[in-house]
């Protein structure tokens, strides 16, 4: 699934996000979710049959309406998202990407050893 995956645009994840949350929604309900000044109704329409057509979100008919339900897992776009974001600015590496936060003083010595923490029983548990 993820090497058919293509970035979204802010304003496709913005929606993505608020599908993530809610499960499933129609217009309506992702409008509401959406901060202030809301789009208009149109414009979510269309965003959101871009991501139709894109694959992210599929739909179940209700009537004169459609109930729209992510059709990609937030992880596994988190994940291709990750990847390609590290390849492009960090060649790949994960430890270029600690070590690019640990000089920026983004993340104390703690936080990365927090963080290997993490690693090393997500590597256990898989």
């Amino acid at each position: 699934m993820k090497n058919k995956l293509k970035e979204l645009t802010r304003a496709e994840d913005e929606i993505m996000q608020v599908l993530w949350t809610l499960e499933k929604a129609v217009v309506k309900d992702i409008i509401e979710q959406l901060p202030d000044p809301k789009p208009a109704y149109n414009t979510v329409s269309t965003i959101v049959r871009i991501l139709v057509k894109k694959g992210f979100v599929k739909y179940k008919t209700m009537g004169k309406t459609h109930l729209y339900l992510p059709a990609v897992p937030k992880s596994v776009y988190s994940s291709f998202y990750l990847e390609n974001f590290m390849g492009r600015y960090f060649s790949g590496s994960f430890k270029e990407l600690v070590s690019f936060f640990a000089r920026e003083k983004s993340l104390s010595v703690l936080e990365i050893e927090e963080l290997m923490k993490h690693i090393k029983k997500d590597i256990k548990e898989k």
